[in-house]
C-alpha cells in the first residue's frame, strides 16, 4: 500500500471518530433527513481524502471539520428557534386518520399503498383494518396506533397488580467471566451469584456462556 494513502487512511479514521463523537447520538441515529444527508457527505469526503491523490490531507480534513461546524450551527439554530425545525427537519404527516387512508397526504409524501403496507408490516401489522392512526415521522419511519379492539391487553386492564420492583436487566457472566462492574451496578455480589449458579446445578463460572439478571431479579443462565 502506498505510504501516503496509509497515512491519509489512519488520520482520516481518527478524525472521523472524533467528529462523530462531537456530533453526538442524534447524528448517528440519523433521526432526520438532514442527519442522513450529513452522514452521506461525511462518508463521501472521507473517501475522497483517501482515494483522491490531488486532494491533500489538510484540504480534506478542513472540509470535514467545516461540515461538522456547519452541522452543529444548524442544529443549534434548530434547537433555539423552534420555527426553523419544520424547515430543517420536516414535520410528521398523518397518513391514516380514524381508520381511513388520507390519499392527499400519501401523494404529498410520494407514498404508495405498497410502501404503506411495508411500513405497517415493520410495525407487526398485516392488515389496514387494525389501524386507527398512522403517522409518517420526519425520519421516514411510521408510528402506528391500533384501534381499541386491536390493542394488547395490559395487566391494568384485567385488574392484575403489576410488580413494582422491576429493574433494567443486565449481563452477569459472559463467556465464563464475571462482569464485576455490572454486579455493582445491579446491586448484587459474587457470593450471591455463585449461590444462584449452585441452585441451577452449576459448580463453576467457567461452565456458563452467558448469565443475565432479569427484570424480576431472577437469573437466566445459558451454559456452554
Amino acid at each position: 500500500m502506498n505510504l501516503d494513502v496509509l497515512n491519509k487512511t489512519v488520520c482520516t479514521f481518527f478524525i472521523m471518530l472524533l467528529l462523530t463523537r462531537i456530533l453526538g447520538k442524534k447524528q448517528m441515529g440519523q433521526l432526520t433527513y438532514f442527519n442522513y444527508v450529513t452522514g452521506i457527505v461525511f462518508g463521501s469526503i472521507a473517501g475522497s481524502i483517501i482515494a483522491e491523490k490531488q486532494l491533500t490531507l489538510f484540504e480534506g480534513l478542513t472540509g470535514l471539520v467545516s461540515w461538522t461546524c456547519l452541522t452543529l450551527i444548524i442544529e443549534y439554530i434548530s434547537y433555539k428557534l423552534g420555527w426553523t425545525r419544520s424547515t430543517l427537519d420536516g414535520q410528521p404527516t398523518i397518513i391514516i386518520k380514524e381508520g381511513k387512508i388520507l390519499r392527499k397526504a400519501m401523494s404529498r409524501m410520494r407514498l404508495d399503498l405498497d410502501d404503506l403496507m411495508m411500513l405497517l408490516r415493520t410495525n407487526g401489522i398485516f392488515t389496514l383494518s387494525e389501524v386507527a392512526y398512522a403517522i409518517l415521522e420526519s425520519n421516514g419511519q411510521l408510528s402506528v396506533a391500533k384501534k381499541g379492539d386491536q390493542q394488547t391487553i395490559t395487566k391494568k386492564d384485567i385488574g392484575i397488580q403489576p410488580e413494582t420492583n422491576l429493574q433494567v436487566p443486565g449481563a452477569l457472566i459472559v463467556e465464563g467471566k464475571i462482569l464485576k462492574k455490572n454486579l455493582r451496578e445491579l446491586n448484587v455480589n459474587e457470593q450471591w451469584l455463585i449461590e444462584q449458579l449452585k441452585l441451577n446445578g452449576i459448580s463453576s463460572v467457567k461452565q456458563v456462556f452467558f448469565a443475565e439478571l432479569k427484570t424480576d431479579r431472577t437469573v437466566y443462565i445459558n451454559k456452554y
